[in-house]
C-alpha cells in the first residue's frame, strides 16, 4: 500500500469515528445501526454494477468509494460494540484470500499443483466446519443444511440460481435443459389456471405460481450459464432505449405518449427494434 493510500484510508476511518462520536458527531449517523445501513450497502453495490455496465470509470471510482464507506460504517458500529474493528475485517479477508489460493501463496508443492477443480468449494466447506467446531457465534443452521449458507439478502433471481447450483452439487438437478423447458411449460399452465380461478391482485395462488415460473426461468438461465440478473438488466436497458425512441419520435410532432395510442407506440417500438438490428421496419 502506498503512503497516500494508507493516509487516505486513515482519514476515512477518522471521519467515520468523528461522525459517530456522541455529542459532537452527526445526529443522523449516530442513530444508524447495522440494520438501517444494510439497505444502503446493497444499493451501493448495485450502483457499482451500474457504473461497470455503463463503462463509466469516473462513476466507478465514486461508487467504489461509496461502497468502501459502507464497509467502514459497519466496522465502526461493530467496534463501538466491542465486536471487531476495520483492521480485523481487513486481516480476516487477507487471511482468507491467502488460505483459499494455495496455488499462489502456498508451498512450492501446492503452487506446482495448481488450482485443482472444486478446491474452492472444498476449502469453504472446511472453513464452515471449523467455524461450527470453534463456536464462533454463527447462528445454528435452520432448515436445509445444504442450502443454509446462501444469503437471504441476495437479489431473488441471483439467490434462486445459487440455491439451484448448491442442490445440483449433491445431484438434485435436471440432466439437461430439455426437461427444464418442460417444467417451464407446466408452470406457465399452472399460472394460467390460477389466473382463471382467482382474482388478480388479491389471490395468493397467482403470486405463488408466478414465483414458481420465475424460479424455473432462473433454472434455465443457470443451465445456459447466463446470469439472470445481468440478462434482465440488459432487457431493462433495452426497454428504456426503445421507449425513449417512442418519446423522441412523438416529440418531433409536438406530442407525448399520453397523446398517442397503443397502435402508434407499438409501430414506433418496432421501428426502434428494426433500427437496432440494422433492418428496415416492417410495414
Amino acid at each position: 500500500m502506498t503512503d497516500a493510500a494508507r493516509d487516505n484510508l486513515t482519514k476515512l476511518l477518522d471521519v467515520m469515528a468523528a461522525l459517530r462520536t456522541p455529542g459532537t458527531g452527526c445526529p443522523w449517523d449516530l442513530e444508524q445501526t447495522f440494520e438501517t445501513i444494510a439497505p444502503y450497502t446493497i444499493e451501493e453495490a448495485y450502483e457499482v454494477a451500474d457504473a461497470i455496465a455503463l463503462k463509466d470509470l469516473g462513476a466507478l471510482k465514486d461508487e467504489l468509494g461509496d461502497l468502501l464507506l459502507q464497509v467502514v460504517y459497519h466496522a465502526r458500529i461493530a467496534e463501538e460494540q466491542g465486536a471487531f474493528d476495520f483492521a480485523q475485517v481487513a486481516a480476516a479477508i487477507t487471511a482468507k484470500m491467502i488460505r483459499r489460493h494455495p496455488h499462489v501463496f502456498g508451498t512450492p508443492e501446492e503452487r506446482a499443483a495448481g488450482a485443482a477443480p472444486g478446491f474452492w468449494e472444498r476449502l469453504k466447506a472446511i472453513e464452515k466446519a471449523e467455524r461450527a467446531m470453534a463456536g464462533d457465534g454463527t447462528p445454528p443452521l435452520v432448515g436445509s443444511k445444504v442450502l443454509a449458507d446462501v444469503p437471504l439478502a441476495l437479489p431473488a433471481l441471483t439467490r434462486a440460481v445459487k440455491l439451484q447450483a448448491k442442490a445440483a452439487r449433491v445431484g438434485f438437478d435436471w440432466p439437461s435443459i430439455a426437461p427444464v423447458f418442460d417444467k417451464t411449460r407446466e408452470e406457465l399452465s399452472e399460472l394460467e389456471e390460477a389466473i382463471a380461478k382467482g382474482e388478480i391482485g388479491t389471490d395468493d395462488a397467482i403470486a405463488e405460481e408466478l414465483g414458481d415460473l420465475m424460479f424455473v426461468m432462473a433454472n434455465i438461465a443457470r443451465h445456459l450459464k447466463v446470469d439472470p440478473e445481468t440478462a434482465l438488466r440488459k432487457a431493462n436497458e433495452k426497454f428504456v432505449r426503445r421507449f425513449a425512441h417512442i418519446e423522441a419520435a412523438l416529440a418531433k410532432n409536438g406530442r407525448t405518449p399520453e397523446q398517442s395510442d397503443l397502435a402508434e407506440m407499438d409501430r414506433l417500438w418496432d421501428e426502434a427494434k428494426a433500427h437496432e438490428r440494422g433492418k428496415p421496419p416492417s410495414t
